[in-house]
């Protein structure tokens, strides 16, 4: 018998396949319009709408994540791991942060709010390096 905990695997289609391996060889984070024509290099047929509900199940079923970053659209992570990310305030891009994720955290909150989190999400601003390369600051160090 299964427990309610557990949900059923998704099918992984030639569809999802082929969304699968386009986010994991990106580390843009891209759209879901941007995946689209990613996509359809190799399904020229496939439709917004099958991207967009793809993307949905792959998310809902652990393979991909979805990032609301406050901007208007989600982007899709290939990586599922905990980990934060950077957003550019300049250019918009998406960047992983390599910082190990501070579960400390997550313990002085339960304590001080005598709850029990389960996870957490970060997210930084500023600028990329890129843009800050463009806007003449250099890197410190």
């Amino acid at each position: 018998m299964k427990s309610v905990e557990e949900k059923p695997r998704v099918r992984i289609t030639r569809q999802r396949k082929v969304i699968l391996e386009g986010l994991k060889n990106t580390t843009s984070h891209p759209t879901a319009g941007e995946i689209y024509d990613i996509v359809r290099q190799k399904l020229p047929r496939v439709s917004l709408g099958t991207v967009y509900r793809n993307l949905e199940v792959l998310s809902r079923d652990g393979h991909i994540r979805k990032l609301d970053l406050d901007e208007g659209h989600k982007r899709f992570d290939g990586t599922v791991q905990p980990h934060y990310h950077l957003r550019c305030l300049s250019c918009g891009c998406v960047v992983d942060i390599n910082l190990p994720p501070q579960t400390e955290i997550e313990e002085k909150v339960n304590i001080m709010n005598n709850c029990v989190v389960t996870g957490h999400k970060l997210e930084f601003s500023g600028l990329c390096s890129r843009c800050r390369q463009e806007k003449g600051g250099k890197k410190d160090g």
